[in-house]
């Protein structure tokens, strides 16, 4: 018996890294999963690799149109929503004073309103369940900052804060929600970061207590915990998996 037995589960950006272990462990637990990912072939992909009757769909987060046919497509096939994980981002790293108001769009785009977008749409379908929850994927850079990552520290900071109020204004129809802050992780999207600053990932490595990365599987594990039964009496709270880099 998995923890997430008969669940349906909506996870964005889970074509790959992070959000890819989370669909993984959410699967392993017993869930259906729904792969939404704007690359649409690995969404379909990481489906049929994952079993339990899994679909991939393509989803445009920063589309609401792309998001409402998404969603409505899961109520179609699956009758429900149960789970819904905002993992998809996005980042371009660099110093706020050399940035271009065009990756601040897509930043926001992407990291805020596609959240703003999914929970909105979700919501809608799980009005009148027993249970429901949401688990938003936000950032240590919205904690605490992050040198580099201005705008979208700011946009997770947004996450963080919007989550705490979704929190409050779901409580009564039993929808919890809560926000789990990775930090630095062991992802595609980090690789190509630090394929530019070679020494980045040493200098990270130290500053962690536990002396390394975060993998995927780190931060699945503890969704996978907010989004069960188990965590029924846990919502608005903030929680990061970063290894102690940072600490509440």
């Amino acid at each position: 018996m998995g923890k997430l037995d008969h669940k349906i589960a909506i996870v964005t950006g889970a074509g790959s890294g992070i959000g890819r272990g989370i669909a993984t462990k959410l699967a392993a637990e017993g869930a259906t999963i729904i792969v939404g990912d704007i690359n649409e072939s690995a969404a379909q992909e990481t489906a049929a690799a994952l079993g339990n009757d899994s679909m991939g769909v393509h989803t445009d987060v920063t589309s609401r149109a792309s998001v409402d046919a998404a969603f409505a497509a899961v109520v179609e096939k699956y009758g429900r929503i149960d789970v819904l994980v905002n993992n998809a981002g996005w980042d371009k790293v660099g110093p706020f004073v050399d940035s271009e108001t065009a990756d601040w769009d897509r930043v926001i785009a992407i990291n805020l309103y596609g959240t703003l977008n999914c929970c909105q749409s979700a919501l809608r379908a799980m009005q009148g369940q027993e249970r429901a929850t949401i688990v938003n994927i936000g950032s240590d850079a919205g904690r605490v900052g992050s040198s580099g990552e201005a705008v979208y520290s700011a946009a997770k900071g947004g996450i963080i804060s919007f989550s705490k109020t979704l929190a409050r204004e779901t409580a009564r129809q039993n929808i919890t929600v809560n926000c789990v802050c990775p930090g630095p992780a062991d992802t595609p999207l980090f690789a190509g970061i630090s394929a530019e600053n070679p020494k980045l990932r040493a200098a990270l490595e130290k500053s962690i207590p536990l002396r390394r990365l975060a993998q995927p599987e780190d931060l699945a594990n503890a969704v996978a915990f907010l989004a069960s039964d188990e965590a029924s009496y846990i919502t608005g709270q903030t929680l990061s998996v970063s290894g102690g880099l940072t600490m509440s």
